[in-house]
């Protein structure tokens, strides 16, 4: 029976330094040496690419944002969100760009609530700034599949440029140059569409505008 029982006590002694050195190890020292490798090979991406203007975190390179006026009430969440002519506007976000909810919507290309929502939204577009509706390119009526794309093409920011130019008292030629130097070429050359920044550029703008 002792003999039963101290086989018993240093088996689960072995346990339980077992279970130490794992927690030390898996818990501690290798969560802090992938976090030092990281913090030293990516820096900001690390830490999720976030943007700092003024001294403070204005957002993130990769996730999108809204760039809309304040509401009236902010109380009120039946109140229609109003895009700021001020700025360069986002592609849609069925989520409204939280990243808690990523994901596409789950209608399908030829469905027709999905057709009328586009159509609406392509007027919508052209009317805001003030271009005919065959100029409306694709991502500026439809969402992407992660819902927090931080990027729009070079044609939905280009035919932005006289709005925003106009709103910040800037020549269209400059806020127009704006474009070009933030726009990114393809991925490795090949991978994706040459794609603006929103954040990026809308940063730009506003350091512009304050020259």
């Amino acid at each position: 029976m002792n003999n039963s029982v101290s086989n018993a006590g240093r088996l689960l002694w072995a346990a339980f330094r077992m279970l130490l050195v794992m927690t030390v190890v898996t818990g501690v020292l290798y969560p802090l040496a992938v976090t030092g490798a990281a913090q030293g090979l990516f820096g900001g991406r690390a830490n999720g690419s976030l943007v700092v203007s003024d001294g403070r975190e204005v957002g993130s390179e990769l996730i999108g944002q809204n760039w809309n006026l304040p509401k009236a009430d902010p109380g009120d969440e039946n109140e229609a969100a109003r895009p700021d002519p001020a700025w360069f506007q986002p592609r849609p976000s069925h989520s409204g760009y939280d990243p808690l909810a990523t994901g596409s919507g789950q209608l399908g290309a030829d469905d027709p609530t999905l057709v009328r929502a586009v159509g609406e939204a392509k007027r919508r577009v052209a009317a805001f700034n003030g271009v005919p509706e065959s100029a409306v390119p694709e991502d500026a009526v439809t969402g992407s599949a992660s819902a927090v794309d931080p990027h729009i093409s070079p044609a939905y920011a280009r035919i932005q440029v006289e709005r925003v130019a106009r709103a910040n008292g800037l020549s269209p030629q400059r806020v127009g140059a704006l474009v070009e130097s933030h726009t990114e070429d393809r991925t490795a050359g090949f991978l994706g569409e040459p794609h603006v920044n929103v954040l990026l550029l809308n940063l730009a703008v506003r350091e512009l505008s304050r020259r």
